[in-house]
């Protein structure tokens, strides 16, 4: 669904300060404002009170909302607005984008843990292989036709003050490694010197070094500690000081670890983007001994929806076969009205291939609605022509009458629905995703259906009624 409102995901390198990543993320919102369409944007950065929300500093969700459709330039659609946006951010220096929805992006993270059309989850052990895996999985997906906004987790990246002592040289000096690590303490963490009272209220007042001293290593080998025998030593002569490249983040789920591999689909259908991509991966990437993968993301809610139909529509189908035979008490001609099901689908399948609409949950749930009215319509046709066989008229008359007296009703049958259905087909507003796959199967299968049903049923039942006869 077209929600109205956008979420251009940015991600930032995750070593990027605070006041850093405010401010490119106040330049991001600028540029989003420039474009036609946008009403107003808001965002955030870092992570929220909330543990249900595990944002970092490195990380913004923009929230774009839209003016009214009217006021959109010419031919501008939410995905025009959408690959404007992107290719505005696009001029920010080192950031990935990911285009999504606030409400499908809060869905898909509640229930998969990840913001995208598609995500391959890779589990193992070693970060670094897991990470190896990550991007070759990427490689393969950018190169597949339809990936949009890929996005690989950053669990690297993140630098490290590493100072490591050196117990040769600290014995030189009669210090012990506690001397050393609450020196480290006190000047990089803070320590409680003293309480300051404002009244009834009590506070702690921590000492440390100035930000500016905390945040440079040389500066940090500077600090002087004081030896038993009274000489001050600086702490670089008795540790060594480094700034390393560490992990950001270590994912996991089911205390496994994991790196996401998240991409979104345009262009296409969702099923054959994540079918063509499973088949490269199993021939192009070799993963780990202990590694797997898991594809989750909308598509998981997919498999899901889709599952639920495997099982659904064989028991529909079921059902009304069971209640042709309660109604005509003979499974002969309820097998003769359960042929008209293929005679709907026909013109379903015809009406997505001609309108470029894709066999998605609301298309199936719009199949199951025309063969419910398709098959009032054989039940109507049928059964007309079955009473006139049994007041004694000859098959052939039966027939040819029965097609002309209940024409009118099998056409009002159909008109209705299909009128009623008509405006969902050319909607234009939130909601018309859903409305319009829907629309097209039914419309499509109510024509084709009429006419085979008034054509192709009565020569059909010619020969059922004979083969009863002859029974």
């Amino acid at each position: 669904m077209k929600e109205g409102s956008i979420v251009p995901g940015v991600t930032r390198v995750p070593n990027i300060s605070l006041d850093e990543s405010m401010k490119m993320e106040r330049e991001a919102l600028k540029l989003v404002r420039e474009v036609p369409g946008v009403k107003g944007v808001v965002s955030a950065v870092g992570r929220g009170e909330s543990p249900a929300d595990p944002q970092s500093q490195n990380e913004g969700a923009p929230i774009v909302s839209l003016l009214p459709r009217d006021q959109w330039p010419d031919g501008w659609t939410q995905e025009t607005i959408s690959n404007a946006i992107r290719d505005k951010l696009a001029q920010l220096p080192g950031v990935g984008i990911a285009m999504a929805q606030p409400i499908a992006a809060r869905v898909a993270e509640l229930v998969t843990g990840v913001r995208s059309d598609v995500a391959i989850k890779v589990f193992g052990d070693d970060l670094d292989k897991l990470l190896h895996t990550a991007n070759e999985i990427g490689r393969i997906a950018a190169g597949t036709a339809g990936a949009r906004d890929l996005r690989i987790e950053r669990v690297s990246g993140q630098q490290y003050l590493n100072i490591e002592i050196d117990r040769a040289a600290i014995a030189r000096y009669g210090l012990n490694v506690a001397d050393v690590n609450q020196l480290v303490e006190i000047a990089l963490g803070g320590k409680v010197a003293t309480q300051v009272y404002e009244g009834q209220r009590r506070f702690d007042a921590t000492v440390r070094l100035p930000e500016a001293f905390r945040d440079d290593a040389n500066v940090i080998g500077d600090i002087l500690i004081n030896t038993p025998g009274g000489a001050l030593v600086p702490l670089g002569s008795v540790a060594k000081i480094e700034v390393r490249e560490g992990p950001a983040q270590i994912s996991r789920e089911l205390a496994k670890r994991r790196v996401v591999v998240g991409v979104n689909v345009s262009g296409r259908d969702l099923g054959g983007f994540v079918a063509e991509l499973q088949r490269k991966v199993d021939a192009e990437v070799i993963l780990p001994e202990g590694s797997y993968l898991e594809w989750g993301g909308q598509f998981q809610n997919m498999q899901r929806a889709l599952g639920h139909l495997a099982v659904i529509v064989p028991i529909t189908i079921a059902a009304i076969f069971f209640l042709l035979f309660l109604l005509f008490g003979s499974v002969r001609y309820a097998t003769l009205i359960i042929l008209v099901l293929p005679f709907a689908s026909i013109g379903g399948v015809l009406g997505l291939a001609l309108s470029g609409e894709y066999l998605s949950v609301p298309a199936s749930v719009g199949f199951i609605a025309l063969w419910g009215i398709a098959v009032l319509n054989g039940v109507v046709l049928v059964s007309y022509i079955r009473g006139l066989r049994q007041d004694g008229m000859p098959v052939e008359q039966a027939v040819v009458e029965g097609a002309k007296m209940r024409f009118r009703p099998v056409m009002m049958t159909a008109t209705v629905a299909l009128l009623g259905l008509l405006p969902f087909l050319f909607a234009t507003g939130p909601g018309s995703e859903v409305q319009r796959p829907l629309a097209v199967v039914v419309i499509g299968g109510l024509i084709t259906s009429t006419l085979l049903t008034l054509v192709v049923v009565p020569a059909i039942y010619r020969w059922f009624d004979e083969s009863e006869s002859r029974a």
